[in-house]
């Protein structure tokens, strides 16, 4: 637990203080296309697992509530944005995939550098074998476990067509929910836009957290005959 804590405090100070949550500096700085490109290497770079992609995508929906180009309504601009960064999404996992089952196991023997974590694999493939395909879409809303889990699919040698369905599933579903949010509260959440990001990383991390660190070191109470 002591890994896990220190963990999200490093996490917490990395939102706080950088510069990627910050609407006003992603405009001058590539706008929605910059967004979009660092969702795919989220998820297809192994060297993005730092990004703070739930944070952006809800940036993206507060942008594109005042966005009125290329079409004067911003709903167009919501479901052409919508559909441009969830293709990233998908080509990023897609990667992923081809880069482990390239690699194969030899992955899990790499030694530790500064950009590559031998433990972020093993935490991946912990979370792949507990749930199967459907890991690569409840992976999605996991910081670092979503860079991770389409290599590991790749390297179990997943099979294709399962894996590009539950991918295409995965990327609707943590795009269009935290863009559409922040879509929906606009520029009214600008304020609060710190605490409203760590409450969207406990709320996706903790139930995942809770399972995988807790729940299995309860020993299960066998009733008496």
């Amino acid at each position: 637990m002591d890994a896990i804590l220190s963990w999200i405090q490093e996490a917490y100070h990395y939102i706080m203080t950088h510069r990627l949550v910050n609407a006003e500096w992603i405009n001058h700085h590539g706008g929605l296309y910059l967004i979009a490109f660092i969702i795919f290497a989220e998820t297809g770079l192994f060297i993005g697992f730092f990004l703070p992609g739930d944070a952006l995508l809800f940036i993206t929906g507060m942008i594109l509530a005042s966005t009125v180009q290329p079409f004067a309504e911003p709903v167009m601009n919501l479901l052409l944005w919508l559909g441009i960064i969830m293709g990233a999404a998908v080509l990023g996992n897609m990667v992923g995939y081809w880069f482990g089952k390239k690699t194969g196991p030899v992955l899990f023997e790499k030694k530790d550098t500064w950009l590559f974590k031998r433990k972020h694999m093993e935490q991946a493939r912990e979370f792949y074998e507990k749930r199967g395909g459907t890991a690569i879409i409840v992976a999605r809303f996991l910081p670092i476990v979503r860079t991770f889990a389409p290599i590991v699919a790749g390297v179990v040698k997943m099979d294709n067509k399962k894996f590009t369905m539950y991918n295409i599933i995965g990327a609707v579903l943590w795009i269009g929910s935290l863009v559409s949010v922040g879509f929906v509260v606009g520029k009214k959440a600008e304020p609060y836009l710190h605490y409203i990001i760590i409450g969207i990383v406990l709320i996706t991390t903790v139930p995942i957290i809770y399972k995988m660190f807790i729940k299995k070191d309860k020993k299960p109470v066998h009733s008496q005959p």
